[in-house]
């Protein structure tokens, strides 16, 4: 008997996949290959679908060979023979996951994305989706007119995380696969032990049942939910800005632990960013998207309101600091920081991200004015700004495509690419933290398939994208994110 203002519906797919991104869409296209019947469930209306991957730039990690191994992958390009790729490898990859999760990855979650990111996505290529290199992020044209791309990073989405979205709606449709919007999934429906579909609250507040053989959670974190922010991840987390979708309020988490899930992964921590502060509008930006991030900041340096500085900038490529920048900017005074670069500097930075409409910048001739116009104190930039010039080793040659060891012996150090903030204007970027998602998720195997706290899996419930917890904690290296969405979410649609 149903509970009143609930509607039971019979059998409404084999599978149902609840969330809109890169790993749902993924999940279903694999159940569609295998002839499933399939039913997405996007919580967001038809305009603002795509969930966070709607606005990544779409770059993707895979382990690889080279150039001449990827070039059935991507799309011709005019500079590929001016154009050197390193080899990254998949032990290249899971080093590069250990480092920077301080060894909190999981490590048999680890092994399957690192051998299988590449080869998911060559099977989404083959079923419509487009990738090139992304010269514009991942490598600096070289005074010979060559190109070297740097950090492990090399591959992306045409048309960055908008084109990835369109793309995966395009082979949703060619495979079958129902696409519903506005669906406010709320809970699980379970029989014996076994999940069995979902509860969708309607707009008058009633709830649908919707079964199925099994469900797919693809639903993300819970960065757009201010409670659980400050709940999980600390005092402060309430004010940053969300990057992304405002639709990962983290109800399907919570759904999932209601019947037995176990946690996994690390709550405690999230992917935050570089964000521009005083944009307006400067969260959830359909327009924008990524444009709102700035990471050339390891061409110069980082202050706060103090005008102090309190990173290293130059540590790593940014693939491999971007994602924890955003914390220390929220932990420093007001949760504002500003990033300040000279003229010879300038034309070196992203023109996606510096030169966006409505960018929080200002500029000046010299640093004290620079320092009045943002409101900070002359003589702390002036001296922040002259130590650090000081301090620069000049006899090692600048060069932005390598770690080349160029450092700057002040407080904090400068590891790499220091370069003397000397030539007027000066140029002042207001940052604030940008949170993307939240690294704590639901504990699977490497299949997908959702743990209970006793360890078995729940039958009937798989998990991937930023639902799936344990790759990723205090930090992660660019681009494995959407390689996740692609691996776990191919696994899990492939068993569902």
């Amino acid at each position: 008997m149903n509970e009143p203002n609930q509607t039971r519906q019979d059998k409404a797919a084999d599978v149902i996949v609840v969330g809109g991104g890169n790993a749902a869409f993924t999940a279903a296209h694999a159940a569609a290959v295998r002839g499933r019947n399939v039913l997405l469930l996007e919580k967001a209306p038809r305009d603002l679908f795509g969930g966070n991957s709607y606005y990544t730039a779409g770059a993707t990690r895979i382990a690889h060979d080279g150039l001449a191994d990827l070039q059935d992958l991507i799309e011709p390009d005019e500079r590929h023979p001016l154009t050197e790729v390193p080899p990254y490898s998949a032990a290249d990859y899971r080093r590069d996951l250990e480092k920077v999760t301080d060894g909190r990855n999981d490590p048999e979650l680890t092994e399957v994305l690192v051998n299988e990111a590449g080869p998911g996505l060559r099977w989404l290529n083959s079923l419509g989706l487009k990738y090139r290199l992304m010269y514009e992020r991942q490598a600096y044209e070289r005074p010979d007119g060559t190109y070297l791309f740097w950090g492990g990073l090399h591959v992306g989405n045409v048309g960055g995380g908008e084109g990835l979205m369109h793309d995966h709606l395009k082979v949703a449709e060619k495979l079958g696969t129902e696409v519903r919007y506005g669906q406010d999934v709320s809970g699980l429906l379970t029989e014996g032990g076994k999940v069995r579909g979902v509860k969708v609250r309607q707009q008058d507040g009633s709830m649908l049942e919707l079964r199925a053989d099994s469900v797919v959670l693809a639903a993300g974190g819970f960065e757009a939910n201010r409670d659980l922010r400050r709940a999980h991840l600390g005092e402060g987390w309430e004010n940053a800005k969300v990057r992304g979708t405002p639709f990962n309020t983290g109800q399907m988490l919570l759904a999932a632990l209601e019947i037995g899930a176990a946690r996994g992964g690390d709550w405690g921590s999230c992917h935050s960013t570089q964000w521009d502060a005083f944009t307006p509008d400067n969260e959830s930006n359909r327009e924008l998207t990524n444009r709102l991030t700035r990471q050339s900041y390891p061409l110069g340096i980082i202050v706060n309101s103090d005008g102090e500085r309190f990173v290293d900038e130059g540590e790593d490529f940014r693939n491999y600091t971007y994602a924890k920048f955003g914390k220390h900017i929220l932990q420093q005074p007001g949760s504002i920081a500003y990033q300040i670069f000279d003229d010879a500097l300038r034309p070196m930075l992203r023109t996606e991200e510096y030169d966006m409409p409505g960018v929080s910048v200002a500029s000046a001739p010299t640093v004290e004015e620079l320092a009045e116009k943002i409101g900070l104190d002359p003589e702390a930039l002036a001296k922040t700004v002259n130590d650090y010039n000081n301090s620069i080793d000049l006899t090692i040659p600048f060069d932005p495509n390598i770690k080349d060891g160029r450092r700057a012996d002040t407080k904090p150090v400068k590891s790499n690419w220091a370069t003397p903030l000397a030539t007027g204007p000066f140029y002042a970027y207001a940052v604030t933290c940008g949170i993307t998602f939240t690294f704590g998720g639901l504990k699977s195997d490497t299949d997908g398939r959702v743990l209970d706290t006793s360890g078995a899996p729940i039958p009937g419930l798989f998990v991937c994208g930023e639902m799936l917890g344990g790759l990723f904690a205090g930090n992660y290296p660019g681009g494995s994110g959407l390689a996740a969405g692609v691996v776990f979410g191919r696994r899990a649609g492939s068993l569902a």
